[in-house]
């Protein structure tokens, strides 16, 4: 890292720690930026990702999307093209230095918007589909966020230079190395766009049964080419996809709504308990009521 990135890095350090003092995570005024602040390492968390540019100030992070780690610090951005369910834990933090870090949700027209109007060329390649990357950073991506940031402090001035820095900071994960990937998904008519829409649809009917013959003929494509561009871009078939939806709501519902482990199974589709309890001990690896314990546990210990 040279001595501007980690001039920078610094700064954007101390503009995400002004504001999350005293809290894990700021969901901020403006739309699609979150901060978050954390002082110890984490145990593996499951939740669903959303399609996403992530920025770390101070500390690093890992992401597990099916059997694949992707590590990220000061130096790289992760983004995700779609939105995935995930295992993240934070790697390094303490209270002398706190991992400090800044996500921006993706808009899909917004980028295709800009690949137009920048007459940012797009050949499709059968290379690098996976929806998920880790790259370098660059001053000018980090001198970008800073300034978004440093909108928080004159809030009058989000409403007409946010989106402007936000449009800035998408056009340079478009020109970056990694932009080939972004490309072939936000690109109307690709496979990749094609496999976008149908999990949205999952997304949306995850408690349902899926037929992936019926969702592939949807998106007017062969079921054979449908399963080999889904597990393309997300590391899974469309059913492990709709089983990490219905697996990670399950352990909210049971964790945050204190659903009893009967009544979040049915929510989220599963009609034999025995099944659900079994699925979910070799997602998370432990039984429902075992894990949620040991969830609780973590937490308490860790405001005291």
């Amino acid at each position: 890292m040279s001595n501007l990135e980690m001039g920078l890095n610094e700064i954007l350090g101390r503009s995400i720690a002004q504001w999350t003092q005293g809290q894990h995570h700021v969901q901020t005024p403006i739309t699609g930026l979150s901060l978050s602040r954390w002082e110890q390492p984490t145990e593996p968390t499951s939740y669903v990702m959303d399609a996403s540019l992530c920025l770390i100030a101070q500390g690093q992070k890992q992401v597990m999307l099916g059997q694949e780690i992707y590590t990220y610090d000061a130096s790289h951005f992760l983004f995700t093209a779609v939105d995935f369910p995930v295992i993240a834990q934070i790697t390094d933090a303490s209270p002398e230095r706190p991992y400090l870090s800044v996500l921006l949700k993706l808009d899909p027209h917004l980028l295709a918007q800009i690949m137009l109007e920048a007459q940012i060329s797009f050949q499709p390649s059968t290379r690098e589909r996976k929806g998920v990357a880790v790259g370098t950073l660059t001053p000018d991506m980090l001198s970008a966020f800073i300034r978004l940031i440093n909108l928080l402090s004159t809030p009058q001035d989000i409403a007409v230079l946010a989106p402007l820095i936000i449009k800035e900071i998408f056009y340079r994960l478009l020109i970056s190395p990694q932009g080939e990937r972004l490309k072939q998904i936000v690109t109307m008519g690709t496979t990749g766009h094609r496999i976008i829409r149908a999990i949205d649809w999952i997304k949306h009917q995850f408690s349902q049964p899926l037929c992936v013959e019926e969702l592939a003929k949807r998106m007017g494509m062969s079921v054979s080419s449908f399963h080999q561009h889904f597990r393309d871009i997300t590391s899974m078939s469309p059913l492990q996809y709709q089983k990490s939806l219905r697996l990670t709501e399950a352990r909210r519902l049971l964790m945050t709504e204190n659903r009893d482990i009967s009544s979040a199974s049915l929510q989220v589709g599963y009609e034999s308990l025995s099944q659900f309890s079994r699925e979910y001990k070799r997602f998370f690896g432990a039984p429902p009521s075992e894990d949620i314990k040991n969830l609780s546990l973590s937490t308490f210990s860790s405001q005291q």
